[in-house]
């Protein structure tokens, strides 16, 4: 998603020996930050960090920050799913609203915040698994405002130009180009 910005993009799997830091924020927008400072101080470069998850309105905003240990330390994706399904069993159409929600944080070398950016995909729960694409919750995220096919059913070139992610990038790059922030 970054392919023809000006920059040397790095993940973290070329700085081998990175510590995980804790997320010990209340909300996206802290845990990406924290992530961000934490990946500037171990490389001595900039870092842009994520923080993303599902927010369910039904269970008033869960999973929330906590979308990726929903189902306990070390439950999958597939965990994940069936817990949601479990508690949404008896919940009608017009009350399964969700949206994913990412944010972004980016920092300077000395891991100072420059720059942050928030996205969201609006969708509703689907009762059942559909499609193989994507991660996560996506074969259960019916996209808005059709709700006639999930997340998982998207082609990756069809998630991007819609998904939280995708939506907090491009306003992230927008910040970065409007400020000038590389030069």
């Amino acid at each position: 998603m970054l392919s023809g910005f000006p920059v040397e993009v790095y993940s973290m799997r070329d700085f081998p020996g990175i510590p995980e830091p804790e997320e010990t924020g209340s909300t996206f927008l802290e845990n990406a930050t924290i992530k961000a400072k934490a990946a500037a101080a171990f490389t001595g470069l900039p870092a842009l960090a994520d923080d993303s998850g599902i927010c369910i309105d039904a269970l008033d905003g869960a999973p929330g920050i906590f979308s990726a240990r929903w189902a306990g330390a070390g439950s999958s994706a597939e965990d994940w799913i069936r817990k949601t399904l479990d508690l949404l069993q008896e919940t009608p159409d017009d009350q399964r609203t969700c949206r994913y929600v990412c944010a972004l944080s980016l920092t300077d070398a000395a891991g100072d915040v420059i720059a942050v950016s928030q996205g969201t995909m609006e969708g509703r729960i689907a009762h059942s698994s559909s499609g193989h694409g994507g991660f996560g919750y996506d074969r259960i995220f019916f996209v808005a405002p059709n709700y006639e096919i999930t997340a998982a059913e998207l082609s990756p070139a069809e998630k991007h130009a819609i998904s939280h992610r995708g939506v907090a990038l491009r306003n992230l790059l927008e910040i970065i180009q409007k400020s000038k922030l590389l030069g």
